[in-house]
Protein backbone atom coordinates (compact mmCIF):
# COMPACT_ATOMS: atom_id res chain seq x y z
CA UNK A 1 0.00 0.00 0.00
CA UNK A 2 1.37 3.41 -0.93
CA UNK A 3 2.04 6.02 1.73
CA UNK A 4 -0.52 8.34 0.12
CA UNK A 5 -3.21 5.68 0.36
CA UNK A 6 -2.31 4.79 3.94
CA UNK A 7 -2.69 8.40 5.02
CA UNK A 8 -5.92 9.05 3.09
CA UNK A 9 -8.96 9.96 5.21
CA UNK A 10 -11.09 6.91 5.94
CA UNK A 11 -13.89 5.69 8.16
CA UNK A 12 -15.60 2.43 9.04
CA UNK A 13 -19.29 1.71 9.28
CA UNK A 14 -20.97 -1.50 10.51
CA UNK A 15 -24.25 -2.73 11.90
CA UNK A 16 -24.03 -4.72 15.15
CA UNK A 17 -26.01 -7.92 15.39
CA UNK A 18 -27.91 -9.15 18.41
CA UNK A 19 -30.42 -6.41 19.17
CA UNK A 20 -33.71 -7.98 20.28
CA UNK A 21 -37.16 -6.94 19.12
CA UNK A 22 -37.69 -3.60 20.87
CA UNK A 23 -40.68 -3.23 23.17
CA UNK A 24 -42.32 -0.25 24.81
CA UNK A 25 -40.26 1.00 27.75
CA UNK A 26 -36.99 -0.65 26.65
CA UNK A 27 -33.78 1.25 27.44
CA UNK A 28 -32.22 1.62 23.98
CA UNK A 29 -28.86 2.74 25.32
CA UNK A 30 -28.51 -0.47 27.34
CA UNK A 31 -29.62 -2.63 24.39
CA UNK A 32 -27.08 -0.93 22.11
CA UNK A 33 -24.33 -1.24 24.72
CA UNK A 34 -24.91 -5.01 24.98
CA UNK A 35 -24.90 -5.42 21.18
CA UNK A 36 -21.80 -3.23 20.71
CA UNK A 37 -19.82 -3.00 23.96
CA UNK A 38 -16.72 -1.80 22.11
CA UNK A 39 -18.06 1.68 21.33
CA UNK A 40 -15.33 4.31 21.59
CA UNK A 41 -15.12 8.06 22.03
CA UNK A 42 -15.81 9.82 18.73
CA UNK A 43 -18.04 7.08 17.29
CA UNK A 44 -21.38 8.04 15.77
CA UNK A 45 -24.31 5.73 16.52
CA UNK A 46 -27.08 5.81 13.90
CA UNK A 47 -30.38 4.50 15.25
CA UNK A 48 -33.39 3.72 13.06
CA UNK A 49 -36.37 5.79 14.18
CA UNK A 50 -38.65 2.75 14.24
CA UNK A 51 -37.01 1.24 17.31
CA UNK A 52 -36.99 4.63 19.01
CA UNK A 53 -40.74 4.92 18.35
CA UNK A 54 -41.36 1.41 19.68
CA UNK A 55 -39.37 2.04 22.85
CA UNK A 56 -41.27 5.31 23.39
CA UNK A 57 -44.66 3.69 22.87
CA UNK A 58 -45.48 5.49 19.65
CA UNK A 59 -47.54 2.54 18.41
CA UNK A 60 -51.21 3.50 18.17
CA UNK A 61 -54.37 1.67 17.24
CA UNK A 62 -55.50 2.84 13.84
CA UNK A 63 -57.70 0.91 11.47
CA UNK A 64 -57.49 3.90 9.12
CA UNK A 65 -53.90 4.93 8.31
CA UNK A 66 -55.16 8.04 6.53
CA UNK A 67 -56.76 9.29 9.74
CA UNK A 68 -53.45 8.80 11.54
CA UNK A 69 -51.69 10.80 8.84
CA UNK A 70 -54.27 13.57 9.25
CA UNK A 71 -53.55 13.67 12.99
CA UNK A 72 -49.78 13.96 12.48
CA UNK A 73 -49.83 16.44 9.56
CA UNK A 74 -49.96 20.21 9.92
CA UNK A 75 -49.80 21.07 6.20
CA UNK A 76 -50.24 19.27 2.89
CA UNK A 77 -47.29 20.05 0.64
CA UNK A 78 -48.35 18.00 -2.39
CA UNK A 79 -50.91 15.36 -3.22
CA UNK A 80 -51.12 12.86 -6.05
CA UNK A 81 -53.86 10.27 -5.78
CA UNK A 82 -53.63 8.70 -2.33
CA UNK A 83 -50.00 9.77 -1.85
CA UNK A 84 -49.55 12.85 0.33
CA UNK A 85 -46.36 14.73 1.04
CA UNK A 86 -46.99 16.64 4.26
CA UNK A 87 -45.27 18.68 6.92
CA UNK A 88 -45.63 16.86 10.21
CA UNK A 89 -45.70 18.22 13.75
CA UNK A 90 -41.91 17.94 14.03
CA UNK A 91 -41.51 20.25 11.00
CA UNK A 92 -40.36 17.42 8.71
CA UNK A 93 -41.64 17.36 5.12
CA UNK A 94 -42.13 13.74 4.09
CA UNK A 95 -44.53 11.18 2.70
CA UNK A 96 -47.46 10.23 4.92
CA UNK A 97 -46.12 12.23 7.91
CA UNK A 98 -43.84 9.29 8.72
CA UNK A 99 -46.82 7.12 9.71
CA UNK A 100 -45.71 3.53 9.12
CA UNK A 101 -47.92 0.44 8.97
CA UNK A 102 -45.05 -2.01 8.43
CA UNK A 103 -43.15 -3.91 11.13
CA UNK A 104 -46.01 -3.32 13.54
CA UNK A 105 -48.97 -5.55 14.53
CA UNK A 106 -52.08 -5.52 12.32
CA UNK A 107 -54.49 -2.77 13.24
CA UNK A 108 -51.72 -0.49 14.52
CA UNK A 109 -49.43 2.12 13.01
CA UNK A 110 -46.08 3.43 14.12
CA UNK A 111 -45.62 7.17 14.54
CA UNK A 112 -42.31 9.02 14.53
CA UNK A 113 -40.76 9.93 17.89
CA UNK A 114 -42.45 12.91 19.50
CA UNK A 115 -39.13 14.79 19.78
CA UNK A 116 -36.35 13.01 17.83
CA UNK A 117 -33.63 15.36 19.10
CA UNK A 118 -34.62 14.61 22.71
CA UNK A 119 -34.61 10.90 21.88
CA UNK A 120 -31.07 11.19 20.51
CA UNK A 121 -29.93 13.07 23.63
CA UNK A 122 -31.39 10.35 25.88
CA UNK A 123 -29.54 7.59 24.01
CA UNK A 124 -26.28 9.56 24.07
CA UNK A 125 -26.58 10.19 27.81
CA UNK A 126 -27.42 6.54 28.39
CA UNK A 127 -24.39 5.28 26.45
CA UNK A 128 -22.17 7.64 28.46
CA UNK A 129 -23.61 6.26 31.70
CA UNK A 130 -23.30 2.59 30.67
CA UNK A 131 -20.04 2.55 28.72
CA UNK A 132 -18.36 5.78 29.77
CA UNK A 133 -17.94 6.88 26.11
CA UNK A 134 -18.63 10.20 24.39
CA UNK A 135 -20.37 9.42 21.12
CA UNK A 136 -22.65 11.23 18.73
CA UNK A 137 -26.14 9.86 18.13
CA UNK A 138 -28.35 10.21 15.06
CA UNK A 139 -31.96 9.08 14.80
CA UNK A 140 -32.62 8.33 11.14
CA UNK A 141 -35.66 7.80 8.95
CA UNK A 142 -36.18 7.04 5.27
CA UNK A 143 -37.11 9.89 2.95
CA UNK A 144 -37.76 10.39 -0.73
CA UNK A 145 -36.28 13.54 -2.30
CA UNK A 146 -37.55 16.05 -4.88
CA UNK A 147 -36.05 15.59 -8.36
CA UNK A 148 -34.31 12.33 -7.36
CA UNK A 149 -35.52 8.74 -7.68
CA UNK A 150 -35.14 6.32 -4.79
CA UNK A 151 -35.05 6.61 -1.02
CA UNK A 152 -32.30 7.34 1.46
CA UNK A 153 -32.01 7.73 5.21
CA UNK A 154 -31.70 11.21 6.69
CA UNK A 155 -31.25 12.51 10.22
CA UNK A 156 -34.48 13.47 11.98
CA UNK A 157 -32.85 13.63 15.42
CA UNK A 158 -29.28 14.25 16.56
CA UNK A 159 -27.24 14.80 19.70
CA UNK A 160 -23.54 15.43 20.03
CA UNK A 161 -23.09 15.69 16.26
CA UNK A 162 -22.31 18.72 14.12
CA UNK A 163 -25.31 18.33 11.87
CA UNK A 164 -24.13 21.03 9.45
CA UNK A 165 -20.56 21.68 8.36
CA UNK A 166 -20.44 25.34 7.32
CA UNK A 167 -17.56 25.84 4.87
CA UNK A 168 -18.51 29.37 3.88
CA UNK A 169 -15.65 31.80 4.17
CA UNK A 170 -13.06 29.19 3.27
CA UNK A 171 -11.52 28.43 -0.12
CA UNK A 172 -11.39 25.40 -2.38
CA UNK A 173 -8.24 23.66 -3.67
CA UNK A 174 -7.85 26.34 -6.35
CA UNK A 175 -8.20 29.24 -3.93
CA UNK A 176 -11.77 30.08 -4.98
CA UNK A 177 -13.92 31.42 -2.13
CA UNK A 178 -16.68 29.15 -0.81
CA UNK A 179 -19.75 31.31 -0.40
CA UNK A 180 -22.63 28.82 -0.32
CA UNK A 181 -21.25 25.47 0.83
CA UNK A 182 -22.95 24.08 3.94
CA UNK A 183 -22.66 20.29 4.13
CA UNK A 184 -25.50 18.28 5.71
CA UNK A 185 -23.13 16.05 7.68
CA UNK A 186 -25.83 14.37 9.76
CA UNK A 187 -27.75 13.31 6.66
CA UNK A 188 -24.58 11.91 5.12
CA UNK A 189 -23.92 9.89 8.28
CA UNK A 190 -27.52 8.64 8.31
CA UNK A 191 -27.22 7.49 4.70
CA UNK A 192 -23.90 5.78 5.39
CA UNK A 193 -25.48 3.90 8.27
CA UNK A 194 -28.41 2.82 6.13
CA UNK A 195 -26.04 1.09 3.69
CA UNK A 196 -25.15 -1.50 6.33
CA UNK A 197 -28.28 -1.64 8.49
CA UNK A 198 -30.56 -3.01 5.80
CA UNK A 199 -34.34 -3.00 5.98
CA UNK A 200 -35.09 -6.61 6.86
CA UNK A 201 -31.98 -8.02 8.50
CA UNK A 202 -32.93 -7.01 12.01
CA UNK A 203 -29.98 -4.64 12.40
CA UNK A 204 -31.55 -1.27 13.23
CA UNK A 205 -28.34 0.38 14.51
CA UNK A 206 -25.13 1.33 12.72
CA UNK A 207 -21.82 2.59 14.06
CA UNK A 208 -19.60 5.03 12.15
CA UNK A 209 -15.98 5.20 13.32
CA UNK A 210 -13.19 7.48 12.14
CA UNK A 211 -15.10 10.76 11.92
CA UNK A 212 -14.60 12.03 15.45
CA UNK A 213 -14.20 15.56 14.06
CA UNK A 214 -18.00 15.75 13.69
CA UNK A 215 -18.67 14.65 17.30
CA UNK A 216 -19.19 17.31 19.94
CA UNK A 217 -17.17 17.30 23.14
CA UNK A 218 -18.58 16.16 26.47
CA UNK A 219 -21.31 18.47 27.70
CA UNK A 220 -22.15 19.73 24.20
CA UNK A 221 -25.38 18.43 22.69
CA UNK A 222 -25.13 20.31 19.39
CA UNK A 223 -27.90 22.05 17.51
CA UNK A 224 -29.91 18.89 16.85
CA UNK A 225 -31.42 17.77 13.56
CA UNK A 226 -33.99 20.54 13.79
CA UNK A 227 -31.27 22.79 12.32
CA UNK A 228 -31.52 20.79 9.08
CA UNK A 229 -35.12 21.87 8.49
CA UNK A 230 -35.14 24.80 6.08
CA UNK A 231 -37.15 27.79 7.32
CA UNK A 232 -40.30 28.53 5.34
CA UNK A 233 -39.03 31.96 4.28
CA UNK A 234 -35.93 30.34 2.73
CA UNK A 235 -37.71 27.44 1.05
CA UNK A 236 -38.14 28.13 -2.67
CA UNK A 237 -39.93 24.82 -3.23
CA UNK A 238 -42.27 24.75 -0.26
CA UNK A 239 -45.33 23.46 -2.09
CA UNK A 240 -46.39 21.09 -4.82
CA UNK A 241 -47.84 22.59 -8.00
CA UNK A 242 -51.55 22.49 -7.21
CA UNK A 243 -50.93 23.39 -3.57
CA UNK A 244 -48.79 26.35 -4.65
CA UNK A 245 -51.63 27.65 -6.80
CA UNK A 246 -54.11 27.30 -3.94
CA UNK A 247 -51.77 29.02 -1.50
CA UNK A 248 -51.14 31.86 -3.94
CA UNK A 249 -54.91 32.34 -4.25
CA UNK A 250 -55.17 32.40 -0.46
CA UNK A 251 -52.24 34.80 -0.17
CA UNK A 252 -53.85 37.22 -2.60
CA UNK A 253 -55.00 40.04 -0.39
CA UNK A 254 -55.65 43.72 -0.95
CA UNK A 255 -52.57 45.52 0.35
CA UNK A 256 -52.84 49.23 1.06
CA UNK A 257 -49.48 49.94 2.69
CA UNK A 258 -46.18 49.23 0.96
CA UNK A 259 -42.52 49.44 1.81
CA UNK A 260 -40.18 51.57 -0.28
CA UNK A 261 -38.40 48.47 -1.59
CA UNK A 262 -38.18 48.45 -5.39
CA UNK A 263 -40.26 45.95 -7.33
CA UNK A 264 -38.53 43.53 -9.68
CA UNK A 265 -39.89 44.29 -13.18
CA UNK A 266 -39.22 40.69 -14.11
CA UNK A 267 -41.65 39.50 -11.43
CA UNK A 268 -44.37 41.76 -12.84
CA UNK A 269 -43.75 40.49 -16.35
CA UNK A 270 -44.05 36.91 -15.10
CA UNK A 271 -47.38 37.89 -13.58
CA UNK A 272 -48.47 39.36 -16.92
CA UNK A 273 -47.50 36.07 -18.58
CA UNK A 274 -49.87 34.32 -16.15
CA UNK A 275 -52.59 36.91 -16.77
CA UNK A 276 -52.73 36.33 -20.52
CA UNK A 277 -53.45 32.61 -20.08
CA UNK A 278 -56.99 33.49 -18.96
CA UNK A 279 -59.93 32.31 -21.10
CA UNK A 280 -61.30 34.76 -23.67
CA UNK A 281 -64.09 34.68 -26.28
CA UNK A 282 -63.50 33.89 -29.96
CA UNK A 283 -59.81 33.01 -29.39
CA UNK A 284 -59.10 36.70 -28.78
CA UNK A 285 -56.46 38.32 -26.55
CA UNK A 286 -58.33 41.23 -24.93
CA UNK A 287 -55.70 42.09 -22.30
CA UNK A 288 -53.14 44.87 -22.36
CA UNK A 289 -51.01 45.92 -19.36
CA UNK A 290 -49.43 49.35 -19.12
CA UNK A 291 -46.55 49.19 -16.61
CA UNK A 292 -45.60 52.44 -14.88
CA UNK A 293 -42.06 51.76 -13.72
CA UNK A 294 -40.87 55.31 -13.06
CA UNK A 295 -42.00 57.73 -10.37
CA UNK A 296 -42.44 60.39 -13.06
CA UNK A 297 -44.91 58.33 -15.07
CA UNK A 298 -46.86 57.34 -11.95
CA UNK A 299 -47.09 60.86 -10.59
CA UNK A 300 -48.09 62.32 -13.95
CA UNK A 301 -50.98 59.88 -14.23
CA UNK A 302 -52.09 60.18 -10.62
CA UNK A 303 -51.97 63.99 -10.68
CA UNK A 304 -54.14 64.09 -13.80
CA UNK A 305 -56.60 61.57 -12.32
CA UNK A 306 -56.76 63.49 -9.02
CA UNK A 307 -57.53 66.75 -10.81
CA UNK A 308 -60.25 65.09 -12.89
CA UNK A 309 -61.73 63.47 -9.77
CA UNK A 310 -61.78 66.72 -7.84
CA UNK A 311 -63.53 68.40 -10.76
CA UNK A 312 -66.17 65.63 -10.81
CA UNK A 313 -66.74 65.89 -7.07
CA UNK A 314 -67.15 69.65 -7.27
CA UNK A 315 -69.69 69.22 -10.06
CA UNK A 316 -71.52 66.82 -7.74
CA UNK A 317 -71.68 69.55 -5.10
CA UNK A 318 -69.33 67.90 -2.59
CA UNK A 319 -67.75 70.12 0.05
CA UNK A 320 -64.03 70.80 -0.02
CA UNK A 321 -63.65 68.87 3.25
CA UNK A 322 -65.45 65.86 1.77
CA UNK A 323 -63.33 66.08 -1.37
CA UNK A 324 -60.11 66.17 0.66
CA UNK A 325 -61.12 63.05 2.60
CA UNK A 326 -61.95 61.13 -0.58
CA UNK A 327 -58.68 62.12 -2.21
CA UNK A 328 -56.72 60.95 0.86
CA UNK A 329 -58.45 57.56 0.71
CA UNK A 330 -57.38 57.20 -2.90
CA UNK A 331 -53.69 57.63 -2.15
CA UNK A 332 -52.99 53.87 -2.08
CA UNK A 333 -51.90 54.13 -5.72
CA UNK A 334 -49.52 56.98 -4.95
CA UNK A 335 -47.89 55.12 -2.08
CA UNK A 336 -47.05 52.07 -4.19
CA UNK A 337 -43.59 51.81 -5.80
CA UNK A 338 -45.05 50.27 -8.97
CA UNK A 339 -48.32 50.61 -10.89
CA UNK A 340 -49.93 48.57 -13.63
CA UNK A 341 -52.96 49.68 -15.62
CA UNK A 342 -54.81 46.72 -17.20
CA UNK A 343 -56.72 47.68 -20.33
CA UNK A 344 -59.45 45.94 -22.31
CA UNK A 345 -59.42 45.81 -26.10
CA UNK A 346 -62.34 44.48 -28.10
CA UNK A 347 -60.33 43.28 -31.11
CA UNK A 348 -62.07 40.24 -32.56
CA UNK A 349 -65.44 40.96 -30.96
CA UNK A 350 -68.60 40.41 -32.96
CA UNK A 351 -71.03 43.18 -33.85
CA UNK A 352 -74.64 42.06 -34.15
CA UNK A 353 -76.43 45.39 -34.56
CA UNK A 354 -78.67 44.38 -31.69
CA UNK A 355 -78.32 46.14 -28.31
CA UNK A 356 -79.01 42.98 -26.28
CA UNK A 357 -76.54 40.77 -28.13
CA UNK A 358 -73.92 43.52 -28.45
CA UNK A 359 -74.19 44.15 -24.71
CA UNK A 360 -73.69 40.45 -23.97
CA UNK A 361 -70.70 40.43 -26.32
CA UNK A 362 -68.99 43.18 -24.34
CA UNK A 363 -69.81 41.45 -21.07
CA UNK A 364 -67.99 38.34 -22.32
CA UNK A 365 -64.88 40.42 -22.93
CA UNK A 366 -65.19 42.13 -19.54
CA UNK A 367 -65.41 38.71 -17.85
CA UNK A 368 -62.26 37.65 -19.73
CA UNK A 369 -60.57 40.84 -18.56
CA UNK A 370 -61.52 40.08 -14.96
CA UNK A 371 -60.10 36.57 -15.29
CA UNK A 372 -56.85 38.05 -16.59
CA UNK A 373 -56.63 40.55 -13.74
CA UNK A 374 -57.29 37.80 -11.18
CA UNK A 375 -54.52 35.69 -12.72
CA UNK A 376 -52.26 38.75 -12.52
CA UNK A 377 -53.01 39.37 -8.84
CA UNK A 378 -52.57 35.70 -7.88
CA UNK A 379 -49.27 35.50 -9.77
CA UNK A 380 -48.05 38.62 -7.95
CA UNK A 381 -48.92 36.94 -4.65
CA UNK A 382 -46.91 33.93 -5.79
CA UNK A 383 -43.96 36.30 -6.28
CA UNK A 384 -44.52 37.48 -2.66
CA UNK A 385 -45.66 40.89 -3.91
CA UNK A 386 -48.63 42.68 -2.41
CA UNK A 387 -51.22 44.31 -4.64
CA UNK A 388 -54.42 46.33 -4.61
CA UNK A 389 -56.79 46.57 -7.55
CA UNK A 390 -58.43 50.01 -7.59
CA UNK A 391 -61.21 50.90 -10.02
CA UNK A 392 -60.38 54.60 -10.37
CA UNK A 393 -59.07 54.62 -13.98
CA UNK A 394 -62.46 53.35 -15.18
CA UNK A 395 -64.02 56.68 -14.14
CA UNK A 396 -61.66 58.85 -16.18
CA UNK A 397 -60.65 56.74 -19.14
CA UNK A 398 -60.12 59.68 -21.47
CA UNK A 399 -57.74 61.29 -18.97
CA UNK A 400 -55.79 58.04 -18.59
CA UNK A 401 -55.57 57.46 -22.34
CA UNK A 402 -54.41 61.02 -22.97
CA UNK A 403 -51.84 61.04 -20.15
CA UNK A 404 -50.36 57.66 -21.08
CA UNK A 405 -50.69 58.09 -24.82
CA UNK A 406 -52.88 55.03 -25.28
CA UNK A 407 -54.91 54.17 -28.39
CA UNK A 408 -58.58 55.24 -28.21
CA UNK A 409 -59.78 51.63 -28.32
CA UNK A 410 -57.91 50.70 -25.09
CA UNK A 411 -60.26 50.86 -22.10
CA UNK A 412 -58.46 51.18 -18.73
CA UNK A 413 -59.97 48.72 -16.28
CA UNK A 414 -58.76 50.05 -12.97
CA UNK A 415 -55.17 50.13 -11.75
CA UNK A 416 -53.06 47.72 -9.69
CA UNK A 417 -50.77 49.04 -6.96
CA UNK A 418 -47.80 46.69 -6.48
CA UNK A 419 -45.10 46.48 -3.83
CA UNK A 420 -43.78 44.70 -0.78
CA UNK A 421 -46.43 44.68 1.96
CA UNK A 422 -45.50 47.00 4.83
CA UNK A 423 -47.23 44.75 7.36
CA UNK A 424 -48.77 41.31 7.65
CA UNK A 425 -52.40 41.22 6.54
CA UNK A 426 -55.09 40.94 9.15
CA UNK A 427 -56.72 37.52 9.51
CA UNK A 428 -59.35 36.94 6.89
CA UNK A 429 -62.76 35.78 8.03
CA UNK A 430 -63.47 32.24 6.93
CA UNK A 431 -66.04 31.92 4.16
CA UNK A 432 -68.09 28.75 3.92
CA UNK A 433 -68.07 27.73 0.28
CA UNK A 434 -71.45 26.06 0.70
CA UNK A 435 -73.00 29.47 1.34
CA UNK A 436 -72.18 30.42 -2.26
CA UNK A 437 -73.40 27.24 -3.92
CA UNK A 438 -76.79 26.26 -5.32
CA UNK A 439 -77.19 22.72 -6.62
CA UNK A 440 -79.88 21.83 -9.13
Amino acid sequence: MSADRAEAPAFQVWAPAGLPEVQRGDDLAKLIAVAEPGLADGDVVVVTSKIVSKAEGRIVRATDREAAIDAEAVRVVARRGTLRIVENRQGLVMAAAGVDASNTPAGTVLLLPEDPDASARAIRDGLRDVLGVEVGVIVSDTFGRPWRAGLTDVAIGAAGVRVLDDLRGGTDAHGNPLSATVVATADELAAAGDLVKGKAEGRPVAVVRGLSRVVEQAGEAGAGARALVRAAADDMFRLGTSEAVREAVTLRRTVRAFTEDPVDPGAVRRAVAAAVTAPAPHHTTPWRFVLLETAESRNELLDAMRDAWIADLRRDGKSEESIAKRVRRGEVLRDAPYLAVPCLVMDGSHHYGDARRDGAEREMFVVAMGAGVQNFLVALAGERLGSAWVSSTMFCRDVVRETLGLPPEWDPMGAVAIGRPAQAPRPRAERDAEAFIEVR
